[in-house]
Parts: C-alpha cells; structure tokens; sequence
C-alpha cells in the first residue's frame, strides 16, 4: 500500500540509507496526493514500486534549494509552465532520454532537452453569461481590451501564475508593445478589483457580477461535478467560450494552453524507477486514469477527454512552446504591474 509522507520524513529517507526503501520512488509534488493515489497506486501493482509523495503546494522550490544534493526527491510533480520553468532555471530537474515519454507528450507541450513533460492540459478559455453576452460578441483575448467590456470583466489576479503565463503567450504572438496596450485596456475593463480563484470567477459571472471571466477548464468542470448543488448550478448558468479560433496571424493562433507535468530531479537516488514512473504517466492506460480524475485533457492524443471536458467542445489550441514561455515571463509580470492589475 503506498504511504504518503508527512513533510519531515523525506528528510529522513536521507538518513535512514535503509535497503527498504531502496526501490521506493519519492515524489515532490504541488499537486494533492488523493488526485495522484488511482495512479501511483496502479503504478506499484504494476511495478512492485512503491511511490512516497509529499504534498508541497508551497515552498517547493525553497525545499529544493535547501536540500541540494542531499535531497531525497526522485521525481517532482507541478502544474502550469511557469512553475516547471522556475524550477529548471534553479537546476532542479536532470535530462531524461525517454523514447517512450517523447513519442507521448507532443514536442510543444515538452522541455526541448527532456528537462520536463506535459501530462496533463488545461485550456483556459472565457466564460460568459449568456443571459448578457452573445458568443457572437467574443472573439479574441485581445478583444476583451475592447471598452465595450468596461466593468464587466472578472478576473483572478496577475500575481496567480496561470494569468502570467496567459499573458506572457500574448506578449509572444504580439510582441511587448502591443500586449501592453492589450493590459492597460483590459485592466479597465474590470467589474471588480481581481480577488479569489478560478472558481470565485466563475460563481462572479453565474451571480451577475460580472459578464465574463477567465479561468481554467478543470475548475468549471470541478462545479459542474459537484457535490454542491450551488456549484452545479454556477456552472449550469455560464457558458464558455473557445477564443483566437478564427482569423489571420495571432487571431487564430489558438486558446491558451497550459499543462501539468514533470521531470527527474536532478539528485535523484533512484533514477531508473523515477524513469519508469514518468514513463508510466504517459502511458495510455495511466492517461486514461487521468482523464477519469482530474477533469483535464490527456496530454496523449490516442486518448479521449472524459465525458465533461469532451462536452466543452473540440477547439483550437494555441501551439507555442511552453518552453517559449520562459522568455516573456518576466516581461509579463512588469506590463501587467504597468496596467495596475494586481
């Protein structure tokens, strides 16, 4: 049975050296482990490995440096871009040659060395109150500069790490100047001053507070397979909307996608199982688990959405690199400060 780790004892994986633990493979992870047991624990029935995680949704990248080489990480799990490259930047992840992993994960949706991987994709579309907004109305993410939408915007805000990387894929199809005209336009449009999460934005444009949001698909999923009966009828009365779909150059480059993912760390002391493990999560069998539990899109393209997500439609994804994205982050953090969003 696979345990989970409380936060101190991956330090003592270290100190034991115990032979027990040899084939354990110890996993840091931003992502919750009750999302990651269906697969880690498919995994050790595969494998006979046992997968030890420990849950760091804050101060991971504090952790690693602290640890350095004595880190008993094999395997580090995040979500969103940004995040993977933050950490590679700090030189957390080792080179992994996987023909298995490469053939999987396309090549856009990948570190171009093997330093990281998409398992997972996550659109963030808009979202719209169709008792106030016609889908002939939208188009692009650009249009939302337009001061027809003045106080009628909701969004999270600029300091979240998915909004920077939407930004920053912006700033890589229009070039600096254009996409800070596009935030100081934006920014205007604004019904509220930007508070709470992806789900908060949604529930803003069900209640009227807003005409439109953004935010990511797996959290309108989430409402509308809710336990909660507000939440299913939050997500009942918004309607989403697949942007930059049609049109020549950067109007029809594509919705913005992000991804989950991973990489070996770079100090891993098991790196044959850590391979066997991210192999494994790209594998169809562990795709399809995938797309059961976490109301995203299989990274595989011989894999269906489950059945939610499959109802939000087929649409156009944005095909830059996320790699890519390494180049315009900071950028996008100092013109969406320059626009007062905050």
């Amino acid at each position: 049975m696979r345990m989970t780790l409380p936060l101190l004892a991956a330090a003592a994986l270290v100190a034991t050296g115990a032979a027990a633990v040899a084939k354990d493979v110890n996993i840091y992870s931003y992502r919750q482990a009750v999302l990651m047991k269906p697969l880690l624990d498919r995994f050790q029935e595969k494998t006979g490995i046992k997968a030890n995680v420990v849950y760091l949704k804050k101060g991971m990248m504090a952790r690693l440096k602290a640890e350095g080489a004595a880190s008993p990480a094999d395997v580090i799990l995040t979500v969103d871009a940004a995040r993977l490259i933050r950490l590679d930047r700090m030189g957390s992840f080792q080179p992994l040659d996987s023909a298995a992993v490469t053939a999987a994960v396309p090549a856009n949706l990948r570190h171009p060395k093997g330093h990281w991987f998409g398992l997972t994709v996550r659109g963030r579309p808009i979202y719209y109150n169709p008792a106030k907004v016609k889908p002939s109305e939208l188009s692009t993410y650009e249009a939302l500069a337009d001061g027809k939408w003045k106080g009628r915007i909701c969004i999270r805000s600029s300091s979240n790490v998915y909004n920077q990387s939407l930004i920053a894929s912006i700033v890589a199809a229009n070039g600096v100047e254009k996409a800070q005209a596009w935030a100081d336009g934006f920014v205007k449009n604004f019904a509220r001053k930007p508070a709470g999460g992806d789900r908060d934005q949604i529930r803003s444009v069900a209640a009227g507070e807003c005409d439109i949001a953004i935010a990511n698909t797996y959290y309108y999923a989430g409402l509308a397979k809710s336990k909660k009966e507000r939440d299913r009828k939050a997500a009942a009365a918004v309607r989403l909307f697949w942007p930059n779909q049609d049109g020549p150059g950067s109007a029809g480059r594509g919705a913005h996608v992000n991804i989950s993912g991973a990489g070996v760390a770079k100090h891993s002391k098991n790196r044959a199982n850590a391979v066997k493990l991210i192999e494994f999560l790209a594998s169809r069998e562990a795709q399809q688990i995938y797309a059961r539990i976490v109301n995203e899109y299989p990274v595989r393209k011989d894999v269906q959405p489950g059945r939610i997500v499959a109802d939000f439609g087929e649409f156009k994804a944005d095909s830059l690199a996320l790699s890519e994205l390494a180049k315009y982050q900071k950028e996008a953090v100092r013109l969406a400060d320059r626009a007062g969003w905050r």
